[in-house]
């Protein structure tokens, strides 16, 4: 009885931290993201998140009236509103990610159960709701961004530019417009001439750009620098499983360094891994969507198989694929196996070593 009663408790017993104090740290990240893209956009990724702060918040105290308790302080809500915010472009109308955060809290979080019983993290339940209802917002407000301006390259029939990696999403870019900035060209040479010169090797222009991007993209892209910096703190404070990510960038990286420059004309190894880490909120499924506990397996070894499944599909939905923010659907689909992957653990830990006790 005690085994069957360990697997059904929700996934958050694996952490010694409380769920409110990582909720609102893991909000404290999110914001600096929200805020670093808002400094470049005249603050619409601010309003934004407002919009679907307020959202959230609302139908959560809601359901709470209904449900007779009040759950607004363990930072859950907060957390999905931000983090939707960060999936969606940030030019978008503030109306969208409102009702975004409406379906993620009252359809996907409360529907089955609450915090620790969703099958799908919320959030990312709230962005695909968004992607399928109102295509026209990526399609229109996601013109000139890095991503669209490589798919129009590509659809011109760009290919394998002269001073690039072959097959260097970059390198095609530039050819359809990317122009990098003057602090851009600075540091990339001070860092050739420092850094990179003890490796003998070069970093073209373009990537650090990258990382304070001021053109239309998702809000987690623009603030690529604030959400560098709050890995390390997630990380550090293990809000989650730190190595899940470590493992998903690994075998997502791998995969793109030796596959990843073949649609773009590229050959075999020749794949540029920081474009792909750098753009298509790879670093926000990596640490805040795959990491979400609540969505999660309960062993390591369901954990690692979580973490490289992710990695193949993100890969396989980008690349081969052709979708920008493949991680994104890589997560959704994997959250949808977890309660097979629980099963597996179940008969795994408890069942087989039950039957082989009771023979």
């Amino acid at each position: 009885m005690k085994d069957h009663i360990l697997t059904a408790l929700e996934p958050q017993i694996n952490l010694s931290r409380s769920t409110r104090w990582r909720m609102w740290l893991l909000n404290i990240c999110v914001f600096a993201v929200i805020v670093q893209s808002s400094l470049t956009d005249g603050f619409h990724s601010l309003y934004a998140a407002l919009a679907a702060l307020a959202a959230a918040l609302g139908t959560e105290f809601l359901v709470n009236i209904k449900n007779k308790k009040m759950t607004l302080l363990d930072g859950s809500a907060a957390a999905t509103a931000l983090i939707l915010t960060l999936l969606l472009p940030n030019t978008a109308h503030p109306l969208f990610p409102a009702l975004g955060a409406v379906i993620a809290i009252a359809v996907v979080k409360h529907s089955f159960g609450g915090l620790g019983s969703n099958w799908l993290n919320p959030a990312l339940g709230g962005w695909l709701f968004i992607y399928f209802s109102f295509s026209f917002l990526f399609s229109q407000n996601l013109e000139g961004s890095a991503l669209s301006l490589l798919s129009d390259a590509l659809a011109k029939g760009y290919a394998d530019p002269s001073g690039s990696p072959m097959g260097s999403p970059m390198g095609i870019i530039k050819l359809a417009g990317y122009t990098p900035g003057k602090f851009d060209g600075m540091l990339t040479g001070l860092l050739n001439s420092t850094v990179f010169s003890f490796f003998r090797a070069t970093l073209p222009e373009g990537y650090i750009q990258l990382f304070c991007f001021d053109g239309p993209a998702i809000i987690a892209d623009r603030g690529l620098f604030a959400l560098a910096a709050a890995t390390v703190l997630i990380s550090a404070a293990q809000i989650s499983r730190f190595w899940m990510p470590a493992v998903y960038l690994a075998v997502y990286g791998l995969l793109i360094r030796l596959f990843g420059a073949l649609p773009y004309g590229g050959f075999l190894g020749g794949g540029d891994i920081l474009f792909g880490l750098c753009t298509g909120g790879s670093l926000a499924a990596a640490f805040i969507l795959l990491a979400d506990p609540a969505t999660g397996p309960k062993s390591g070894i369901g954990a690692a198989a979580v973490s490289i499944l992710a990695a193949l599909f993100s890969f396989l939905f980008r690349y081969p694929g052709g979708e920008p923010y493949g991680a994104f659907f890589a997560v959704a689909l994997v959250n949808a196996l977890v309660p097979l992957i629980r099963g597996a653990e179940n008969w795994f830990f408890f069942e087989r070593r039950r039957s082989a006790d009771e023979r």
